[in-house]
């Protein structure tokens, strides 16, 4: 039997990728400058001059998913009956999964027939897309939607996501570092390494002097913790820094044979809370 898959915008897959693959998309929002804007991947989302309002200054906010618009969202598969299974956004970063849940629960008191699977990816942005890439290539080799939901709840926890940042003040915002380390660390040129962690939760692992430091640790700690890496795509994100993303992919390319690696811009709603130059990796690896 066939199957929609669907996931949200924290994938930060491109719109067109989807579009393409038949994957349907829920967006968070975003509020910058007192607006309210739409997390569309890219579909009429202004990227660019988003970016620029963070470079100067701007402190963006973002908003999960509620039951019910994830309800409404649901309500059309499930009137069309046509069995469903949802990637969503880590339940460590945002409480859209649990809200995915209690919709499917609402959605199983007004119709007999509900076949809605929600896999909480414990991850983040391609982290997240890593994972809705597979399953779309597990589905169009002919996967039933029980082996996909299998593979993922196998698998999941095998991806590795290594990430730094070059703005201390977002993740000051957020509280995953305090005022004064964020001050003595812009002024040391401090870069934390993050990781995301078995609860879906983003981890400060370490930290490095200067932005090349950095990249490399971020390609170490990839290269280190990989497997099987000759038949995976790898994905590498990036919030505006492109030169700095290609200069990852020209590391990991000289450290191990993939199949590809593939680079895209680091969504909005997960640049919110980065800022610019952030560059993350994302692959198959050791159990997290």
């Amino acid at each position: 039997m066939t199957f929609k898959l669907v996931t949200d915008s924290c994938c930060d897959l491109p719109y067109e990728f989807l579009q393409e693959n038949d994957v349907s998309f829920i967006s968070m929002t975003i509020t910058i400058d007192n607006k309210e804007l739409i997390d569309d991947l890219g579909e009429t989302f202004d990227y660019s001059d988003f970016l620029t309002k963070i470079k100067n200054g701007a402190m963006p906010t973002t908003s999960q998913v509620n039951a019910g618009r994830y309800q409404e969202f649901f309500r059309t598969f499930v009137e069309k009956k046509e069995p469903v299974l949802y990637l969503a956004f880590s339940s460590g970063l945002s409480g859209s999964y649990q809200s995915a849940v209690q919709a499917v629960e609402m959605l199983k008191e007004e119709y007999e027939e509900v076949a809605i699977y929600v896999v909480d990816t414990k991850a983040a942005s391609l982290g997240e897309g890593l994972l809705v890439h597979k399953a779309i290539a597990l589905r169009n080799a002919g996967h039933s939607l029980e082996e996909v939901l299998l593979w993922m709840e196998e698998n999941k926890m095998n991806v590795q996501s290594w990430v730094t940042v070059d703005d201390l003040k977002h993740l000051e915002r957020g509280g995953r570092i305090s005022k004064t380390t964020a001050a003595i660390g812009g002024l040391m040129n401090i870069k934390p390494i993050i990781t995301v962690d078995s609860d879906g939760k983003l981890q400060n692992v370490g930290k490095v002097r200067g932005r090349g430091k950095a990249l490399k640790k971020v390609i170490d700690e990839t290269v280190q913790n990989i497997k099987d890496p000759i038949d995976q795509t790898l994905f590498i994100a990036y919030a505006g820094d492109k030169e700095s993303a290609e200069k990852v992919r020209e590391g990991l390319a000289k450290e191990i044979q993939t199949k590809e690696i593939l680079l895209y811009p680091l969504g909005p709603t997960i640049t919110s809370h980065t800022g610019y130059g952030c560059i993350a990796v994302f692959s198959l690896g050791k159990k997290r």
